[in-house]
């Protein structure tokens, strides 16, 4: 094997290998599998308007996968919370709640895209009352919605939300699948691996094989 086929062969196997971590390749969710995951929520104790979603989103599954859109608003005040030391503010409390999130979402090749506080009040309100304030908002890409039920109907997921919801005073969230991302980590990678490697070919060429 030549200089320059190692140089070229080894980023292709490291991306090949990002893809095939990185990209959904179950398809949609089965009849069965669907199942399975509200007899998790139901042992978990689940109430039944969150089970009738679950079903109907896991039901509707495309198979690819999707960024969940946050909007939050922090509560100001909000209490103590078992688990949680005495006195402790919503951010430590949405942190304590993250920190599980996180390493089940990064196992399943899913992440945080962006994460920010809030400019400015809400400029287009139309049709909807009681969200002109937010305090920050973030994107956030699961892989399938497969790996998404797999974390929400974790026993674990049920010991740590209600951290969450002690630290929110309102929130919306809802699922896109994007059509055209120029953010998404495949393009960029690739690009990037790319560009590293033709410049290592390059300077392996002007030095001679």
């Amino acid at each position: 094997m030549t200089t320059r086929m190692k140089i070229w062969l080894l980023p292709a196997l490291l991306f090949a290998l990002f893809l095939f971590w990185y990209t959904p390749s179950g398809g949609p969710l089965s009849d069965a599998e669907v199942d399975n995951f509200i007899v998790k929520m139901e042992a978990n104790g689940g109430s039944p308007e969150a089970i009738a979603m679950i079903r109907q989103f896991g039901e509707e599954d495309t198979g690819k996968h999707f960024i969940m859109i946050n909007n939050i608003d922090y509560d100001e005040t909000p209490g103590n919370v078992a688990g949680a030391a005495p006195g402790e503010n919503a951010q430590q409390l949405m942190d304590r709640y993250m920190g599980h999130m996180i390493p089940a979402m990064l196992s399943r090749g899913s992440h945080p895209v962006m994460m920010g506080p809030a400019a400015y009040r809400s400029i287009d309100v139309i049709g909807v009352e009681g969200v002109d304030i937010w305090d920050m908002g973030g994107l956030v890409r699961y892989r399938s919605r497969r790996d998404f039920l797999e974390i929400v109907t974790d026993p674990a997921f049920s010991g740590k939300h209600h951290f969450k919801a002690a630290a929110l005073e309102k929130t919306i969230a809802f699922p896109v699948e994007p059509d055209f991302n120029l953010g998404d980590p495949r393009l960029l990678i690739g690009l990037l691996l790319l560009a590293v490697t033709a410049l290592a070919d390059a300077r392996r060429s002007s030095q001679g094989d």
